[in-house]
């Protein structure tokens, strides 16, 4: 199939586009490896959304219609991006830090991490550093997410994983961030295992750690 269409289909918000491209892939019996760079490539096309945004060509709206266009592309996938679902590999824990309202790209994740085979428990957005910590106490996951888009979300990924490490829990478990202001330094400096920009890597390196 060609990914450079599919992704520029989304970037123009062409949902007749994106679901034939998708079904066609779909009906083709593709492998979870070949999905996931189908979910790279809507990703991508969610990026021009964004630069469109940005340059005022579009407006609020079409960053939503582009989020439930991203939802509705993932539901088309799940079949071929879905494990055993009968069997959950392990419990994440996501939510998008305080201060920050983004939750477009923390929604993608879930939807691909629950696909996965992963229990997942999404806190929502603006979620406070004693709200993760609390979850982690009660679930007991092998991993927890954090999503920003904000650069001032970096400091509430810092407060969060200062909070964790205080109550005793940063040992036992992963931590991962996403969003865009993450970058290696500032997953160091925020003391993460680990940060992604896409969600299919994200997805990948999950797999890895309870593997």
């Amino acid at each position: 199939m060609d990914l450079n269409a599919l992704t520029q289909a989304v970037g123009d918000l062409d949902e007749t586009a994106v679901v034939e491209i998708l079904e066609a892939f779909v009906a083709g019996n593709p492998t979870g490896e070949e999905a996931y760079g189908v979910v790279n490539a809507c990703q991508q096309g969610m990026a021009i959304v964004g630069e469109l945004f940005e340059k005022s060509e579009y407006f609020v709206g079409d960053l939503i219609f582009a989020g439930e266009l991203l939802n509705q592309a993932i539901d088309i996938l799940k079949p071929v991006i879905s494990g055993d679902k009968s069997k959950k590999i392990g419990a994440i824990i996501l939510g998008t830090v305080k201060g920050d309202l983004h939750d477009i790209g923390k929604n993608i994740f879930a939807s691909m991490v629950d696909a996965a085979g992963f229990e997942v428990y999404d806190l929502g957005i603006d979620v406070p550093p004693g709200d993760f910590v609390e979850k982690v106490k009660e679930i007991k996951p092998q991993i927890v997410g954090m999503s920003g888009v904000l650069t001032l979300a970096l400091d509430s990924m810092k407060a969060t994983v200062d909070a964790l490490t205080e109550a005793g829990l940063r040992n036992d478990i992963k931590i991962i961030i996403g969003g865009n202001p993450v970058t290696e330094d500032a997953c160091t400096q925020i003391g993460a295992d680990a940060f992604t920009t896409n969600a299919a890597a994200g997805v990948k390196q999950c797999q890895g750690w309870v593997s």
